[in-house]
């Protein structure tokens, strides 16, 4: 029997996502940050964006009471910010939040055919293929071959090529009927001024 991983003891710190203070130990970095004339006047001092030593902005941002943040490891010099490290991580994760929210979620819908659909059941499934369509969904048309049915294939292509035909002012085909064992398929995308 397989052991089972150690699992982390909860109550330790958890390693920070970026490098903060004395961690960062590089001689020169960049300072950027909306919060330097906050910065200024707290440690009584002119503080701008550019090129300093390490060890110059770390003693401001002790000062300012504040965290050294590198934000940008991989630049020439490497970037920074004076800020509170928690709250930054805040922003972050929030900003983070709200890119997954924004970003499109792809709904696919089924509708399954048999070979010999008759001209009722046919309208119906259209009916619910329009909706899906309509409302920015694509939608996955397949026509099932059980047992000696498999020897309709040409039924099957007809029956989604007039699916194809009937919703081509919502949207159209990504490709044309394909076979994949007893399915033959489609995929219908819908018009991008949908909706």
């Amino acid at each position: 029997m397989a052991k089972r991983p150690f699992n982390r003891d909860p109550r330790k710190p958890v390693e920070p996502q970026n490098r903060i203070n004395e961690q960062i130990r590089v001689p020169e970095i960049r300072l950027v940050g909306d919060n330097l004339e906050e910065v200024s006047s707290i440690i009584g001092q002119e503080v701008a964006t550019g090129v300093y030593p390490t060890r110059k902005v770390r003693e401001w941002a002790e000062r300012a009471e504040l965290d050294l943040v590198e934000i940008s490891p991989n630049a020439n010099p490497p970037v920074v910010r004076i800020v509170d490290y928690n709250k930054f991580l805040y922003e972050k994760k929030k900003k983070e939040k709200e890119i997954k929210a924004k970003a499109a979620k792809t709904v696919i819908k089924e509708i399954r055919f048999g070979p010999n659909t008759d001209d009722h059941d046919f309208e119906f499934k259209l009916r619910h293929a329009r909706t899906f369509l309509e409302e920015g969904a694509k939608v996955k048309a397949f026509v099932q071959f059980k047992g000696r049915a498999i020897v309709f294939k040409d039924r099957g292509e007809l029956l989604l090529l007039k699916l194809i035909k009937e919703v081509e002012d919502l949207g159209g085909a990504e490709y044309l009927p394909k076979m994949e064992g007893r399915r033959m398929h489609i995929v219908l995308s819908p018009k991008k001024g949908g909706k």
